[in-house]
């Protein structure tokens, strides 16, 4: 947190112009238009750990993975990561935490605190960075660094190094990082158990056929980046963002979330009040016993719910914990 250039994920405005408001327009056009964006040279290639389509199980490792900064070969590439283990032998669920656009791993980990509070429930926190050169995540299907091998190699990574419970393999993020950890539902064939989403769950669409996996969702009826209601994103941006901005349509919140329903076969929806200001959304029956539930925060920003709070990016329900709304619901999803 406390860099004043980007604070956990997107930034409202150009803020200037030159340098600035080109990286905040090739920002856009990469990740909303899904096209590669302008990218440093890649690092020098080194050899990437061997593959196998069922990686060795950790449990028995003699050297298991530490806490800490690491880094892995993907694709050519050197990625980073955080990890953050759980006391205990296992086996332990896994966690990836996924940043948003212009974020990072670190702040990622600060803004959502799940690295601090899943380990005290027994979870492996991967808090993974986007490549080297890159603003964000690249979406399956669309240019740059492929990230859905990148999270797919990591996670055998450490199935190897640790003790990990294989069948119950979790994903959150922010704003583009929880587009990326909804695409995954998908993308991995079925490996999730449970994804989290806050303040981006109508940057992409429901993935045909997808095996039915627990989704917990949040969002601000006020954000101005990724607006609750859909239509055009970045809401305030002025001049050249705009035009680019001007050529995204987004649907509604409602709209996605009933529509990941519709893909499982979910049955019996359900509203209520959590408090004056939340409101919360479900089915009462999904196949396989996944759960949907969607927390709408009236009057919300682009912010995750719980104790931090980033004016800059609109209001925060300071009173609703999302990151222990995210860690229940996953110990309650169903293993795979």
């Amino acid at each position: 947190m406390g860099r004043t250039r980007w604070t956990a994920g997107l930034r409202r405005r150009t803020g200037g112009k030159g340098a600035m408001a080109g990286r905040v327009i090739a920002l856009v056009a990469a990740a909303l238009l899904a096209v590669c964006c302008a990218a440093a040279p890649p690092p020098t290639p080194f050899p990437s750990p061997s593959r196998t389509s069922a990686p060795a199980d950790g449990c028995g490792a003699a050297q298991r993975l530490q806490a800490g900064s690491h880094r892995l070969a993907s694709g050519g590439l050197e990625r980073r990561f955080l990890l953050a283990v759980p006391d205990g032998d296992g086996p332990h669920p896994v966690l990836l935490d996924l940043h948003g656009l212009g974020s990072s791993a670190a702040q990622q980990s600060a803004y959502s605190r799940l690295a601090k509070e899943g380990t005290r429930r027994g979870y492996i926190v991967l808090t993974p960075q986007a490549a080297k050169g890159r603003m964000g995540w690249t979406l399956p299907g669309t240019g740059g660094p492929d990230d859905t091998a990148f999270l797919t190699a990591l996670l055998d990574h450490v199935r190897r190094g640790l003790c990990v419970d294989a069948r119950r393999v979790f994903a959150a993020g922010m704003s583009y990082g929880a587009a990326m950890a909804l695409s995954l539902v998908c993308a991995l064939h079925g490996r999730l158990a449970g994804v989290a989403a806050v303040a981006g769950l109508n940057i992409v669409r429901p993935c045909p056929g997808a095996r039915p996996v627990t989704i917990v969702a949040f969002h601000g009826s006020a954000d101005r980046i990724v607006p609750y209601r859909g239509g055009h994103p970045f809401q305030d941006a002025t001049g050249d963002l705009r035009g680019l901005a001007d050529l995204v349509v987004l649907r509604g919140v409602a709209e996605e979330f009933a529509g990941w329903a519709r893909a499982f076969g979910c049955s019996g929806r359900t509203d209520s009040r959590v408090n004056g200001q939340v409101r919360l959304d479900g089915w009462r029956s999904c196949p396989d016993g996944a759960r949907l539930r969607l927390y709408t925060v009236d009057g919300g920003g682009h912010t995750w719910p719980g104790p931090i709070q980033v004016p800059r990016l609109g209001a925060t329900a300071r009173d609703l914990d999302a990151t222990r709304l995210i860690l229940d619901a996953f110990d309650r999803a169903p293993s795979r």
